[in-house]
């Protein structure tokens, strides 16, 4: 168990880390229309308003 905690888990950590480190950086390589925001389209909220049958 000693050995999980102690290489294992910091080695996954370190490994997401870097992918997502990489996964970022990556977008200032990207051509100029897929650098930026992803576009955020008009979304309807649905509200919940309780049980109306009663």
């Amino acid at each position: 168990m000693a050995l999980l905690r102690q290489y294992v888990a910091p080695l996954m950590i370190l490994l997401i880390f870097l992918v997502a480190l990489a996964a970022v950086s990556f977008r200032s390589f990207l051509p100029e229309g897929m650098s930026g925001p992803a576009p955020v389209d008009d979304v309807s909220v649905l509200v919940y308003h309780g049980d109306r049958s009663a």
